[in-house]
């Protein structure tokens, strides 16, 4: 098992056409994912040429749904475009839709969101690096990576991951590659203020997870997401988990990189966030370059 994406899901790809998302549509198709289908207004009944496979572009996502069946969306849209294509996505009712785009503006958002509530669509999202369910075969590839996650650094495994930071999601997964140990599924949430998905959230889909053993949980300054999934954790999670919070030397009121990552409360600040998590049982790494070695510990390994 994995959760949200394995070898099996059928993607599509909003934004194909543009350099970045037709760079990234190919570095998952070598990986091995089934990229079943573009969409870009406009330029229906043509198609994405590469190696692996030539992928067919649709004008609208619906069209792409039907005859494709994809399940799965990764959006590289512009960002004043690009709560639109969520919106297209959810109403097409895509199950699952990955939202790369940075620099969405938060009113566009707040409407996403409202209609997110009332859909069977999950968004993972924005802002974010997307997620990675690694192979079983050589090197890890035949699995599915959605976004812009570095493939090979990934292997099949037991521990999951789930981060507001993509480089440091890249780092965790490395670290856990060169001790030997593979990860489930490899989930970047994003660091704005309004998502679609929380750490709670995905914390639940991995303690529910069978073939998920041990969990990394990456955070950051701003917002109280990830004291709210230590809380839960506490009391609900069978598996241990092992936490890092960026942002440590980060001034009150200045929003650090991520949207998000501005310090407006008591629980704000990379202490009070590392002090929740380990009363609530979760062993922190101080230092970034620790968090593998911090979640074997807690592991027992």
């Amino acid at each position: 098992m994995s959760i949200l994406i394995n070898e099996d899901t059928k993607v599509l790809v909003q934004g194909i056409t543009g350099g970045f998302g037709g760079k990234h549509a190919g570095l998952s198709l070598d990986y091995g994912t089934d990229i079943c289908a573009g969409v870009t207004p406009g330029k229906g009944g043509q198609t994405f040429n590469h190696s692996v496979k030539n992928v067919p572009i649709y004008d609208t996502v619906a069209e792409a749904v039907k005859e494709t069946g994809a399940t799965a969306s990764a959006i590289f849209v512009p960002p004043p475009f690009a709560a639109d294509a969520i919106l297209e996505a959810i109403d097409a009712e895509v199950e699952l839709i990955v939202a790369i785009t940075e620099g969405i503006p938060v009113m566009d958002m707040m409407k996403v969101k409202s209609v997110l509530a009332n859909s069977s669509s999950r968004l993972i999202g924005p802002n974010c690096p997307g997620l990675v369910t690694p192979g079983k075969g050589v090197d890890s590839y035949g699995g599915c990576r959605i976004g812009i996650a570095p493939g090979y650094i990934h292997k099949r495994g037991n521990v999951g991951v789930v981060s507001r930071s993509g480089t440091l999601t890249y780092e965790a997964v490395y670290q856990l590659t060169e001790l030997g140990y593979g990860q489930s599924t490899c989930v970047g949430i994003g660091g704005d203020p309004i998502n679609g998905t929380s750490h709670l959230d995905v914390l639940e889909m991995f303690n529910d997870d069978d073939e998920t053993e041990a969990i990394i949980m990456i955070g950051e300054i701003g917002g109280n997401a990830e004291a709210e999934a230590a809380r839960w954790a506490k009391e609900s999670c069978k598996k241990p988990i092992a936490g890092f919070i960026a942002g440590a030397t980060a001034p009150p009121g200045r929003t650090m990189g991520h949207a998000g990552a501005i310090v407006g409360g008591e629980e704000d600040t990379a202490d009070a966030k590392k002090a929740i998590l380990r009363e609530c049982g979760i062993a922190v790494a101080d230092n970034p370059s620790e968090m593998g070695k911090t979640l074997l510990e807690a592991w027992g390994k």
